[in-house]
Formats: structure tokens, C-alpha cells, sequence
């Protein structure tokens, strides 16, 4: 008897929803009951990002460092970090060096005195921000900016951070330091400009200004080395972004194959606690079903080195 030859099975969002009502020993009838369903598997990747290291989110960044700059944005779906480095010579032709650099907390941060020192960066604090834009403009540029200006000034300050982020346009721009120079008018300096891969153009005087707060990191000492456009250090990270929102009905999740029966039994599990009439023994079983299918999926769902493999190799052949 022959095969069918192909490995491609897996549920989209109306099957993996489907699934979990039977479970429930209900039918999926209604708008609403997708709806809600919907908003259910949205809350379980959360929760799943709260449980541990999804290995299949981690992905490799990395931002160019500059002198005066201390500030730098991470993209708006970063969870955490896992491991980082500063690359010497990135821009410049020769050997690259990766060298370790040790993440540190806030308390520790800011007892640093001189945070502008320049020298090669051996610290830096993540600042795990919202990622949040204000939908009200919180000032406005009282002079136009060039798309090199490092200074921007703007009609009123109050209210905004020492340090911090602001959005003009389509550009994210990071600034170190907040200077008042009347009852509302001040300026930003040390900005970085054109931070997430967005662009650098000028920026007419009253354009407005927005307040944005992306997950970050400020580094220390600030680079001795390199200039816009030739950085000589690279800040290179490993970080866990969020797990994609659930789409419409004919998406796939963003999951590897082996958590889809994870996911169905967590899907089912949370329907349960909102579906009237439910069991409360249904329920529990349900739950122990979740949490059976959570710790098989977190145990194979890890990295494995050499030395484990053998050892779990050897193990089996002593099975046999």
C-alpha cells in the first residue's frame, strides 16, 4: 500500500476553531461564536509568550551604534532578548569581532554617572516599552528639521520625557536629552533619526510631533568609533518576538506543526469556562488535557546540544 507522499497537514483557524467546540461538545454555529473564539486563541499566545522560550519566535537583529547616541529602538513586537553582543568593525571590511556585552538593570543604569562616555559598549539596559504611539500630537516643530539635524526644536516641551522617543511623520527618532528654553519651548538633542528601518527627510516647521514608546535599549559607554551611515560597532541581538494574531478563518497560525494539538486543547479548554452549561468535570478534564499537551509541547520545543542528543540516543538503545 502506498503512501500519500506529502507532509503538509495542519489546521487553519475555522478547522483549529471547529475542533476545539467539538471537544466542548458544542457546535461552532454563529458569527459571534468565531468572534469569540477568535479574541480566546489571540489571549493563548499571550499566554504562551508569558510561559517560556517559543524557539520557533526567535529571530537575529541587529542595529547599527553611533557616538552621542544612547538610545536605539527594537522592533514594536519584541517580548525580550535572550542573548546579545557588540560587533567591532562592522562597517569596515576587516575581521568582526563579536564580544560579549552584559545586560544590566535599570536600578543599575541609572547610578551610572556619566552616561555619555564614550568607549566600546559593555553595558546595556532593554527597556521592555508598549510600543504605543499617542493618537494626539504632543507638540509641534518650532523650527524646520533637515534630515541630518540631530537637534530638533519644538514649540512646548512640557510633559515630555528626559529621554525618549517621537514620531514626525513616518519617521521614529530617538532623543538622550530634553532642553527648556522658555515657559514651553525647548529642544530635543542627541536624536537618532530614522530608528525601525524608517526614513530621515526633512521636516517643515509645524509639522507634529507624537510620543511613541518602543521597546528599547540604551547602551553605555556610547561609541568611540564610527559615524552615521559607517558604524564601527554593531549592537547584534537574538530576540523573541510575539506570536502572530489569529487571522480570518482561512489563515494558518504562526505555530510549528507539532503545537497545533497544544493549541486545540488550549483553545478548547478556555471555550469551555465561557460556553453556558458546561460540565464541570468536562471542564477539568479539558484542563488536564491542556496542561498534558503543554508540557510535551515545551519539553520538545527546546534546544538540544551534542551531547544530550547521545545521551537520549543512548537511552533508546538500551530500550531495544
Amino acid at each position: 500500500m502506498s503512501t500519500t507522499g506529502t507532509s503538509v497537514f495542519n489546521l487553519d483557524v475555522n478547522d483549529l476553531i471547529e475542533e476545539a467546540f467539538e471537544r466542548c461538545g458544542a457546535e461552532l454555529r454563529t458569527g459571534y461564536d468565531f468572534k469569540t473564539a477568535r479574541r480566546s486563541l489571540n489571549l493563548l499566545t499571550i499566554e504562551w509568550a508569558n510561559r517560556g522560550i517559543n524557539l520557533w519566535t526567535i529571530e537575529e537583529g541587529q542595529i547599527p551604534l553611533y557616538p552621542n547616541q544612547v538610545i536605539y529602538a527594537l522592533p514594536n513586537d519584541t517580548i525580550d532578548l535572550l542573548d546579545q553582543v557588540t560587533r567591532t568593525n562592522a562597517g569596515t571590511g576587516t575581521p568582526q569581532v563579536d564580544i560579549n556585552i552584559n545586560r544590566i538593570s535599570e536600578s543599575t543604569y541609572s547610578t551610572i554617572p556619566n552616561k555619555y562616555a564614550q568607549g566600546r559598549p559593555i553595558q546595556v539596559w532593554i527597556n521592555r516599552q508598549t510600543a504605543e504611539t499617542n493618537s494626539t500630537s504632543a507638540t509641534t516643530l518650532s523650527q524646520t528639521a533637515q534630515s541630518t539635524d540631530t537637534t530638533l526644536y519644538l514649540a512646548d516641551v512640557n510633559g515630555l520625557a528626559a529621554a525618549g522617543f517621537v514620531k514626525i511623520g513616518d519617521e521614529l527618532i530617538s532623543y538622550s536629552n530634553l532642553t527648556k528654553t522658555g515657559d514651553a519651548a525647548g529642544y530635543i538633542s542627541f536624536c537618532g533619526r530614522a530608528q525601525q528601518n524608517t526614513v530621515a527627510v526633512q521636516h517643515l516647521s509645524g509639522a507634529q510631533v507624537y510620543v511613541t514608546r518602543p521597546p528599547s535599549i540604551n547602551i553605555w559607554p556610547v561609541p568611540n568609533q564610527g559615524s552615521i551611515g559607517n558604524p564601527f560597532y554593531m549592537f547584534v541581538y537574538w530576540r523573541m518576538r510575539r506570536i502572530q494574531d489569529a487571522g480570518t478563518g482561512t489563515r494558518t497560525q504562526d505555530i510549528p506543526f507539532r503545537l497545533v494539538e497544544c493549541m486545540v486543547a488550549g483553545l478548547a479548554y478556555r471555550m469551555s469556562m465561557k460556553l453556558p452549561n458546561m460540565d464541570p468535570n468536562r471542564i477539568a478534564a479539558l484542563k488536564t488535557e491542556y496542561e498534558q499537551q503543554w508540557q510535551l509541547a515545551a519539553e520538545e520545543d527546546r534546544e538540544k546540544r551534542s551531547e544530550e542528543h547521545t545521551s537520549e540516543l543512548q537511552s533508546h538503545l538500551n530500550l531495544v
